[in-house]
């Protein structure tokens, strides 16, 4: 997993230890983090790591059956909040509902996403715009709502799940989702200006092809899109390790951006 290689590598490097002791000085217990999109996927595997490392983790996405399958599994530290992040008043809502019932709000992991692909003569328009209200806005909904209740206490972490397309497109079929990355991207790099000296972190986490139920929005099934590919994903694992990593970093580090793809994927 990601961390296991980070301490493999100090450890040749002879400052093992000292990277032990440093991480250990963040104390997770107590801390709570928003997950959006936690009803699957990256989300799912991200509120199960940071609830296994201590954290209180409020699970938000529009799958009310899933999130309470999952806050019911994770326990008393968890809470599920059905909320659909196109819409700003829910958005507030979630924070809320989070500071009223664990006192304050420490993450956020935007993580709410939407894929839908095709050639830009052929598309529908509809299916921008959805995108867009999902990828771009939602995040920025999300985030405007969790910076108001951070900035007064001076503290915080943002973390945004992106994407290697946020960097490149990926291909012609993929090149709207593509401009919503590289949307978050100028977000990502705005927020992290602003919060200059504030006591907010900002994290943008890139992966490349994982594992989830992403692919089903714009092929039959998942199964059918992975089996194209010839190189194995990253798993949704390696990514919620890879923003652990991240948040869990004393505060006088920040881990801006986080690029990781499987090991024989090129682009």
């Amino acid at each position: 997993m990601f961390t296991v290689r980070i301490l493999s590598y100090g450890s040749a490097l002879g400052f093992r230890t000292r990277y032990d002791v440093r991480m250990n000085t963040h104390d997770s217990t107590n801390r709570t983090a928003i997950v959006t999109g936690a009803s699957s996927g990256i989300g799912e595997a991200t509120a199960r790591l940071l609830s296994q490392g201590g954290y209180n983790v409020v699970l938000a996405a529009r799958r009310a059956d899933r999130l309470e399958a999952l806050a019911a599994e994770l326990g008393e530290n968890a809470l599920a909040v059905p909320t659909d992040v196109t819409d700003p008043a829910a958005c507030e809502a979630l924070v809320a509902r989070t500071v009223e019932r664990f006192g304050a709000l420490d993450v956020l992991v935007n993580n709410a996403g939407i894929g839908l692909y095709g050639a830009i003569a052929e598309a529908d328009p509809d299916d921008w715009r959805k995108m867009f209200d999902v990828n771009v806005l939602g995040v920025l909904y999300t985030t405007r709502a969790a910076i108001r209740h951070m900035l007064p206490r001076g503290s915080g972490d943002v973390v945004f799940i992106s994407s290697v397309a946020s960097r490149r497109v990926p291909n012609a079929y993929g090149a709207v989702y593509s401009a919503t990355k590289h949307a978050l991207s100028a977000i990502t790099e705005g927020l992290r200006m602003d919060m200059e000296g504030k006591g907010i972190r900002v994290v943008s986490v890139e992966p490349g092809l994982v594992r989830t139920e992403f692919p089903m929005n714009s092929y039959s099934s998942a199964e059918e899109y992975y089996a194209q590919k010839d190189y194995a994903p990253l798993e949704a694992e390696d990514v919620a390790e890879a923003v652990l990593y991240a948040v869990n970093q004393p505060l006088s580090v920040v881990v801006n951006e986080i690029l990781l793809r499987p090991t024989d994927q090129l682009n």
